[in-house]
């Protein structure tokens, strides 16, 4: 959830939201790299398998507000799902994460879809994001396709190379500026119906759909 947060917390921090967002997809697709790329601006190449969950934050600016994302990654592999609730309690937004080199794990991207909208909030702001773009040699999972589903489904879409350092950082940011464009138009909605400036220190904000606000590649449909 959203929430105004004391200057004093986390240590000091000062940020005026914080958002959960959550990574999911198969197990080696990059998902730890993709956030220790944004949040460390670190790559890996013996980088292991997340077991259990792990996240890291990062604070960056959007429209003038310091949001603080904090960002959850877990195991791809079967044996981990039964976290699955606690996992996805309380996300705002989810970057689904595919291998472009391996097929399976884009038609494993539907299964993926399908648990993030069982047990996530029904309006998360979703990311689709095809990893590894650097082994052109390899690729196997056309973008087209990929933007192809993203459209069907109500979802942003953009290629990475989290080796590369390629288009990570949009990524993250169009997601987290999509969260705050949704976020302060409900507050906007909300004082303007009680006469209230702003939103409360500790206040929950429900993120409701909207309008895409271009960008990355198309999110055709709201939620």
């Amino acid at each position: 959830m959203a929430r105004r947060a004391a200057a004093w917390e986390q240590g000091g921090d000062e940020y005026d939201y914080l958002f959960k967002v959550v990574l999911i997809g198969d197990s080696g697709v990059g998902k730890s790299n993709l956030l220790s790329r944004f949040t460390k601006n670190t790559f890996s190449l013996d980088s292991k398998s997340t077991i259990g969950v792990e996240f890291a934050t990062r604070t960056t600016q959007v429209e003038g507000k310091t949001i603080k994302a904090q960002i959850w990654d877990t195991a791809g592999q079967e044996r981990y799902r039964a976290i699955t609730s606690a996992y996805y309690r309380g996300a705002v937004g989810a970057l689904l994460v595919y291998d472009v080199t391996k097929a399976t794990t884009f038609e494993n991207v539907k299964r993926w879809l399908k648990e993030l909208r069982d047990h996530a909030d029904a309006n998360i702001v979703i990311m689709l994001i095809g990893n590894k773009t650097d082994l052109k040699h390899l690729r196997s999972v056309a973008a087209e396709d990929a933007a192809g589903f993203a459209e069907r489904e109500g979802l942003f879409f953009i290629e990475t190379s989290a080796l590369e350092a390629t288009n990570v950082d949009k990524a993250f940011q169009t997601v987290l500026a999509e969260i705050y464009r949704i976020v302060s138009k409900k507050a906007l909605s909300s004082s303007e119906d009680s006469g209230a400036g702003v939103v409360g220190e500790g206040q929950s904000i429900q993120v409701s759909a909207g309008d895409p606000n271009g960008g990355v590649s198309s999110r055709c449909c709201s939620f």
